[in-house]
């Protein structure tokens, strides 16, 4: 099964390369935020700090490990043939998946609502795991991601409905955090965090969506 091994490498490359991007756009949006700000130029020191040390540290290795996890189960049900234990799978393998969700590490586990964003953080698992198994079983030429994109989805509206499935879960979280900042775990800072949040995901769904029209154009 050469051609899931190929898929996996496709799929890693593109996924590390839009954690970089996304990372950085935070770093640009966090500069913009606190530039705008007319008292911003007590509090910037100590929100760069902490931002530039979670991209770093948690951030980065956080994602990367969520990646490798996303991928393998996906690489494990397809060779496997496993399909009928994705259920088991999940739960047994979902507390992984949180030890590197900043989610997860960066709220309060005692706050109202975050049984509520756990759950919502456990669809995304879900779906992520859903759409790394359907790109993993292309066996169609493909010798990059828009190439796996097409052969996985056979219609732009096909890939559209996937994406929009995700989307919408990063979206419910999101708003559980803008109605309830205090569920926040962070030093200062909440407001610029949770804009950064919203816009970084609004920025992203638009780049998603455009990127689909240039695949299927």
């Amino acid at each position: 099964m050469d051609y899931v091994e190929r898929n996996y490498n496709i799929l890693k490359e593109k996924m590390l390369n839009q954690m970089e991007n996304a990372l950085e756009f935070g770093r640009t949006l966090i500069d913009q935020e606190l530039d705008a700000g007319v008292l911003n130029f007590v509090v910037k020191p100590i929100v760069k700090a902490f931002y530039n040390y979670w991209c770093d540290k948690d951030a980065r290795i956080g994602t990367r490990k969520q990646i490798k996890l996303v991928l393998d189960l996906g690489k494990k049900l397809v060779q496997n043939g496993s399909e009928a234990n994705f259920d088991e799978i999940i739960e047994r393998y979902f507390q992984e998946y949180l030890q590197g969700d900043q989610t997860y590490l960066r709220c309060k586990k005692d706050h109202k609502e975050f049984n509520k964003l756990r759950q919502i953080t456990k669809q995304c698992f879900i779906t992520q795991v859903e759409g790394a198994m359907k790109f993993l079983k292309v066996r169609e030429d493909a010798k990059d991601y828009d190439d796996l994109t097409r052969a996985a989805f056979k219609t732009k509206q096909e890939a559209y409905d996937v994406l929009s499935r995700q989307l919408d879960y990063h979206d419910e979280g999101i708003k559980i955090v803008e109605n309830s900042p205090d569920i926040l775990d962070v030093p200062t800072g909440k407001g610029i965090i949770i804009k950064i949040l919203r816009k970084g995901f609004e920025q992203t769904k638009k780049d998603l969506i455009k990127r689909l029209n240039v695949v299927y154009n």
